[in-house]
């Protein structure tokens, strides 16, 4: 029998896209992530992309904003059209920060940008705080396709961190800080009533 877990892992994999108002890019996999975020943006997914960066940790491919930033901008993205999110230390906390910056901007439709493997615990988290905050903002999930699950790239083999992403997901559920596989389903019922698949991108980046 199929678990809610596999459920949404596959609702989670296969989002639709719409035009949103940022790019929320979760720091990670060197450059790979980046270039993911500045596909969206120059398919004119939104007109801002947030970086939240702000762990060095090069054994993850956690590289400073400054060298995130120069990418980007030599990419073509204007320096006015990045933002960065510095205070955070968790994805926990990112939720929170990006949730509340969202509010502030009156941001309705957020794109989160992570890697395949841990797409799912950033979305549980996201969608935790938008249900807390009771704020209607959208969520899609675009994860970054463009890395390797059995090669190891200097951020360890992604294959083996899976098991680990979801022993976190089961810890954190428990500390109630991430959505319940039922408040996911209801969300993306929710959701695609709003922003059918017919109508959306499902562009594979």
């Amino acid at each position: 029998m199929i678990t809610d877990r596999e459920k949404i892992i596959a609702i989670i994999d296969n989002d639709t896209l719409w035009s949103s108002d940022a790019i929320i890019l979760l720091g990670g996999d060197g450059v790979d992530r980046n270039r993911k975020a500045v596909s969206l943006y120059k398919e004119n997914m939104a007109s801002k992309i947030v970086v939240c960066e702000n762990v060095i940790d090069y054994n993850y491919g956690r590289t400073p904003f400054s060298d995130v930033l120069l990418q980007m901008l030599e990419e073509g993205v204007p320096e006015t059209d990045i933002i960065h999110e510095d205070k955070s230390l968790s994805t926990c906390e990112m939720a929170v920060d990006i949730v509340r910056m969202a509010m502030i901007n009156q941001w309705k439709k957020l794109i989160l940008v992570a890697s395949h493997d841990q797409q799912y615990r950033v979305y549980l988290a996201f969608l935790r705080e938008v249900i807390n905050t009771r704020s209607g903002i959208t969520l899609f999930n675009a994860p970054a396709r463009n890395i390797d699950w059995f090669i190891d790239n200097g951020s360890g083999i992604r294959f083996n961190r899976l098991e680990d992403e979801i022993q976190r997901i089961e810890i954190d559920s428990e500390k109630g800080v991430l959505a319940s596989s039922q408040e996911v389903i209801d969300y993306q019922i929710w959701k695609e009533k709003l922003y059918p698949a017919s109508l959306g991108s499902t562009t594979i980046y």
